[in-house]
């Protein structure tokens, strides 16, 4: 440890510029792929403007548990479904994975084919449990 302290100060601009590009990085995934949404944040983008919540899980973690409401679309076949979620342009789409990552190439994809209003649930189904909030089981 002592001698990445002593690397940093000699190298003081690269770590830097490390640093900088590492952040500007995370900033620029995190805007590319919808605004996360907390699960509090989820129940009232639900009740308030009536989103549409898709899970990007296979079939068979979809099953085991999932939120109330939610639409299984696979992430191998969301191509398929894409002229079906074009036709709700007002209504928001939260996107749901297993941790969030996935979610975020998604909401690329609906961003890029019009959807403005894409949003993927911040941290996924494990951030859901995490807060012990209710599944449906299937």
């Amino acid at each position: 440890m002592e001698r990445f302290f002593e690397f940093a100060t000699s190298h003081y601009l690269l770590v830097g510029t490390f640093v900088a590009l590492l952040v500007a990085w995370i900033i620029s995934e995190m805007a590319r792929g919808g605004k996360n949404v907390s699960p509090q944040g989820l129940s009232a983008l639900v009740n308030q403007q009536n989103a549409r919540l898709i899970d990007l899980r296979d079939v068979a973690e979809f099953k085991t548990g999932h939120i109330s409401g939610s639409q299984n679309i696979p992430f191998s076949r969301i191509d398929e479904h894409m002229e079906e979620l074009k036709k709700d342009l007002e209504r928001p789409i939260v996107v749901i994975c297993n941790i969030g990552q996935t979610a975020g190439a998604v909401g690329s994809k609906l961003k890029a084919a019009g959807l403005t209003q894409v949003y993927r649930l911040e941290g996924g189904i494990s951030g859901w449990k995490s807060q012990s909030l209710p599944l449906v089981k299937k």
